[in-house]
């Protein structure tokens, strides 16, 4: 491992890490990964092709599955956004990456990130019109606003994060240049800086608190509007039904979150905590809402089982 003793300001290249203490299992450890991105990936896919093909999915009553579609498609973006680098360790050691490349992939990998807590906000924002207001259900929410919501999201999720990734680029690196992750992180890369990273840290942390941290807020203030409503219901079997459509969406929300805020926080208050808890939890966030999303959904969501078993099975028989 070359050391860099010498100030940059940009390096030619990052060293990536794979699971710490464990670089001779590396072949088998691929197994489990692999197996995780073809679940990831396959099962992705198929929520979009079902969604796009089956019909009585986009009737005005089921715009929920519009959003579903969003979810799916930020989940795809983000396994593809750490395929190569993650495979590559593993399958070949190859652990450098450019920096201009590290650059690259940090903008997909936060980007795609952020897009999908805007698409859990939006999620809530559909169980709230459909339990709270369903009679104005279909008014509310249009086709032209949903393709209008889903442009939001994208320049939501990529504008600021520009402004992020050019300020780390105008950081010196003076250290050995090895990540505790395979994969570019932003707090991970600016932590390997000499550069005074005040601003950068203050304009991170701004940025998720903004991002992630509103959408949470208000995704929670969502549901005490939505039990509130729910608990005005007379019938316990109608209470049930109705706390029984956001059970998905509240699964989603808790693999999404939960490990995000653990890799940050991890970053910035355990940072002697050892590689592998930080692997760990870093492998975590990358794997668990891309992998347990199409499972969750396809069980949990009975119009898109039934949508599913149609175009899998009765059209192919």
């Amino acid at each position: 491992m070359p050391p860099f003793n010498q100030s940059t300001a940009h390096p030619t290249v990052f060293f990536l890490t794979g699971i710490p203490g464990l670089e001779t299992s590396q072949a088998w450890i691929s197994i489990p990964f692999c197996c995780l991105y073809a679940i990831a990936i396959s099962g992705n896919s198929m929520i979009l092709f079902v969604i796009i093909t089956e019909s009585s999915l986009h009737e005005p009553m089921y715009y929920f599955f519009n959003f579903l579609s969003m979810l799916s498609f930020t989940d795809l973006g983000l396994c593809l956004s750490t395929l190569v680098t993650v495979l590559g360790i593993f399958w070949f050691n190859v652990r450098e990456i450019s920096f201009d490349a590290c650059i690259g992939q940090m903008f997909f990998i936060h980007g795609f990130t952020f897009m999908e807590s805007s698409v859990l906000l939006v999620m809530a924002f559909d169980r709230f019109i459909a339990i709270c207001n369903p009679l104005r259900y279909a008014m509310i929410l249009t086709n032209s606003r949903i393709i209008a919501v889903g442009f939001a999201i994208v320049i939501r999720g990529t504008t600021a994060l520009v402004s992020l990734l050019l300020l780390l680029k105008r950081l010196s690196f003076c250290r050995n240049h090895v990540l505790h992750h395979s994969y570019c992180f932003y707090t991970d890369v600016m932590k390997l800086s000499c550069s005074d990273t005040k601003v950068n840290s203050a304009f991170g942390l701004t940025f998720v608190i903004c991002y992630a941290g509103l959408d949470s807020v208000l995704i929670l203030l969502s549901y005490v509007l939505i039990i509130r409503s729910v608990l005005c219901i007379a019938s316990k079997e109608e209470r049930k039904k109705a706390f029984g459509t956001c059970v998905s969406h509240l699964s989603a929300v808790a693999i999404f979150y939960i490990p995000m805020i653990s890799l940050s926080l991890m970053h910035r208050f355990a940072r002697n905590a050892t590689p592998f808890v930080h692997a760990l939890i870093a492998n975590v966030y990358l794997f668990i809402p891309p992998v347990m999303n199409p499972i969750i959904y396809s069980v949990k969501t009975k119009q898109f089982c039934k949508a599913m078993l149609k175009v899998f099975f009765i059209k192919s028989s």
